[in-house]
């Protein structure tokens, strides 16, 4: 595969990817249940909340005893798998996370919506841009942001039948579709271009524009080595470092802070195996505000052009 093949001729939001695969699993496996905090409609828990209302728990604004209620369920036999934001999947509730669920590694599965700047008009309040960080620094906690609608849809159904805590981050806006309908693996990277000159790395919604950017900077003569690392704990070191040492020099794109995110999972990685130039696109250190999420991610340096002038920079580096 390689960027040339990669077209969207659809867009929708990754929450539904996650929602439709929810349903999906009700049907195959009665373990497991669904708890949300007063988000079913946001969430897309609907259909599951409909179908197999024994299973779902309708928690109100509660997202500790949410927490807390699944940890307890998961001693039961039961798959539970939360929804709320991001922002109250991670930081309203870091403790009862922390304490119930990573310590013991329960077989919880928190899955959050609105993450990042992308979440849009609600603002700064509700754009978390931490949560990666805050989930990666627990022990046994597994994390992953998938690209798109295909590819939450897999992993909501792959990480039913990991055993231990999992971290699954998803986001709101309609987006283009163009991973295919295949199975997931925890901890795979997904090797979408082959390249010489640059790494890119992405991750989330970030993948697609640095599809878009790799087809630029390929008219500018420089070819990408691109990598969708969705799982970002456990990493895939070996696709990282295999890279790396073919292109001599790396970027990460993500929707998150640069501080705790991708970028800096990438350098430990790099740095203590083989040190190269990396260059960040992420948010340098601040809050988000209201806006489209398309002027948001262009206004704090995330848009395709921001991975193209990167990617021109670190290539100076070598």
């Amino acid at each position: 595969m390689s960027i040339h093949d990669l077209n969207s001729t659809e867009k929708k939001d990754t929450r539904s990817g996650f929602g439709d695969a929810l349903h999906e699993l009700g049907k195959e496996d009665e373990r497991v249940v669904a708890l949300c905090a007063d988000l079913t409609g946001s969430l897309k828990m609907n259909a599951f909340a409909d179908d197999f209302p024994d299973r779902f728990f309708q928690t109100g604004i509660a997202e500790a005893n949410m927490m807390g209620m699944a940890a307890g369920l998961s001693i039961g036999n039961k798959i539970p798998f939360t929804g709320t934001f991001a922002n109250f999947s991670t930081g309203r509730v870091y403790d009862q996370i922390r304490q119930s669920i990573a310590y013991s590694q329960k077989n919880v599965k928190i899955c959050a919506s609105h993450a990042g700047l992308t979440l849009g008009e609600d603002g700064a309040t509700h754009q978390i841009l931490e949560d990666i960080g805050l989930m990666r620094m627990l022990p046994n906690m597994t994390v992953i942001n998938p690209c798109d609608y295909n590819q939450t849809f897999a992993a909501t159904k792959a990480i039913k039948d990991f055993e231990g805590p999992v971290y699954l981050r998803f986001g709101r806006p309609s987006w283009p579709i163009f991973a295919s309908k295949t199975s997931f693996e925890i901890g795979k990277a997904w090797k979408i271009n082959d390249g010489k000159d640059v790494t890119i790395i992405a991750t989330g919604h970030m993948v697609w524009y640095a599809v878009l950017a790799a087809k630029e900077l390929e008219k500018l003569g420089i070819t990408v080595d691109l990598l969708n690392i969705h799982t970002i704990k456990p990493i895939d070191e070996d696709a990282i470092l295999t890279s790396v040492y073919k292109t001599g020099c790396v970027v990460t794109a993500e929707e998150h802070n640069r501080f705790g995110g991708l970028g800096e999972a990438v350098a430990q990685v790099t740095s203590t195996n083989h040190p190269v130039p990396q260059e960040f696109v992420a948010v340098n250190d601040s809050f988000g505000e209201s806006g489209t999420p398309t002027d948001l991610l262009k206004k704090y340096g995330l848009d395709v052009s921001d991975i193209v002038k990167a990617a021109q920079k670190v290539v100076g580096r070598k």
